[in-house]
């Protein structure tokens, strides 16, 4: 923990906020009873600004100084979670000035901004105490959820090295799965692998692991598919440091070893849409933009093979590219791995921008200009989705420019993508996870060696 920085985040939310704030930082949600919980996962408001995972705490800042509201640890508790650390230790260690009982807190709330928590006991407790829907008042709620963004949109020192440390074990985890593959009978054994690495290194999954021979179903959380020959292997796996900076990173493989022509053909194409995508960001650059050219490639690679017909530029303007892409190149990645997501497209888009209706556009998770701070996701992707492409409308609106016999003979490609974590700097750009191999040979020899 750097405390300095912490403070520095303080002061310029202070900078840019006269109101008092005040963050909880929520409590663990019971599976079915409650002294049975899922894993407790900080508010990441709160934890950007103190820099330690706290359970049923509060803190208040006014003109970045930071005051803490957490009750002392029962004595019995030592029974079942060993000694715990006394208030006066926690305030010590996250810089607060002064620090009280969690019921104290109700003396202080007036005119305080605040962001809701996504467990519901907080939030009850967040109207409770502020005295109204927190998500009512949107001048004072909506002014701190603006402000924490432009803080948390660049990362810092801190942050940059704690995503470092999310996308190294990241690569490890990947690794570990490509080369359990040829040993492994289910997509769960591959998943083991791949999440082992990540304990092994005291970390935690940034979300629920996409480890899937079905990638054309895009959060496919389901890992009971056997492994066979001539199916690829689509893994969307991430980890997350103890302080919650997270990694978000995609390769497929396949099953054998080795890529049939078919899909050998497809995987170029998306990887050549990865490659452009990142070889064109730097600052001031439309992320928009980004989405395009990687529509755009993807579209004249399927021109080439034969399965789309017309000109790849006019074929965007329709939105054929989304049969196969539909959804947003990538999105912000930080304390979360759709970072600042539960602030809504307010964080996403740029002030006065809308999210579009388009087909191929609507799924547009992030549209603003690069920044140098800012951590992107790349993530171009083929998928043929039976919901889509035998959707009886869309199959009449782009009957004439889809070689749809063609297409037949792609069967074995169900879905692909290739995704890494890109940090924008003052001159360009630095692909965090650039250590696992994303280059076809590469990831082939990568699978055949374990």
């Amino acid at each position: 923990m750097n405390l300095s920085i912490l403070k520095h985040r303080r002061q310029k939310l202070a900078d840019l906020l006269e109101t008092p704030v005040i963050l909880w930082s929520g409590k663990a949600i019971a599976r079915n009873f409650p002294a049975n919980t899922f894993p407790f996962r900080c508010n990441s408001h709160f934890l950007y600004f103190t820099g330690l995972p706290l359970e049923n705490a509060a803190i208040r800042l006014v003109d970045g100084k930071l005051e803490l509201f957490i009750d002392e640890p029962l004595s019995e508790a030592s029974l079942w979670q060993g000694e715990m650390p006394t208030r006066a230790r926690v305030a010590a260690e996250i810089g607060a000035e002064r620090a009280y009982p969690l019921s104290e807190l109700t003396g202080k709330t007036a005119n305080a901004a605040t962001i809701a928590v996504g467990d519901l006991s907080t939030y009850q407790q967040q109207c409770r105490l502020l005295n109204r829907n927190v998500y009512s008042n949107r001048s004072r709620d909506r002014g701190l959820a603006k402000a924490i963004i432009k803080l948390r949109l660049q990362h810092d020192d801190l942050a940059v090295r704690e995503l470092r440390q999310a996308a190294s074990v990241t690569v490890k985890a990947h690794q570990a799965g490509m080369k359990a593959t040829l040993k492994a009978k289910t997509e769960a054994e591959v998943r083991a692998a791949m999440e082992g690495e990540i304990i092994a290194h005291n970390m935690s999954c940034a979300y629920n692991s996409i480890v899937t021979v079905h990638g054309e179903v895009l959060h496919n959380q389901k890992y009971t598919n056997n492994l066979q020959s001539g199916d690829l292997l689509l893994a969307d796996v991430g980890a997350e440091t103890t302080n919650g900076w997270a990694s978000d990173v995609t390769r497929t493989w396949a099953v054998s070893g080795r890529f049939s022509t078919t899909q050998r053909d497809i995987y170029q194409i998306v990887l050549a849409a990865h490659d452009r995508c990142i070889a064109e960001m730097q600052p001031g650059v439309e992320y928009r933009d980004i989405h395009l050219l990687a529509a755009t490639t993807i579209t004249e690679g399927l021109v080439d093979l034969g399965i789309l017909r017309g000109n790849p530029e006019n074929l965007v303007e329709i939105d054929a590219h989304a049969l196969f892409f539909p959804h947003g190149v990538g999105h912000l990645l930080g304390l979360d791995v759709h970072d600042m997501e539960d602030l809504g497209d307010v964080a996403g888009y740029e002030a006065g921008r809308v999210r579009s209706d388009r087909f191929g556009l609507n799924y547009l998770r992030l549209d603003r200009p690069l920044q140098p701070g800012m951590l992107v996701t790349i993530e171009p992707g083929f998928y043929q989705v039976p919901a889509i492409l035998n959707e009886p409308q869309r199959c009449d609106r782009y009957r004439n420019v889809v070689n749809w016999e063609l297409l037949t003979q792609f069967a074995d490609v169900r879905g692909i993508r290739i995704e890494d974590d890109v940090l924008i700097t003052e001159s360009g750009t630095e692909v965090l996870t650039a250590k696992l191999p994303n280059k076809l040979t590469e990831v082939e020899e990568l699978v055949i060696s374990g």
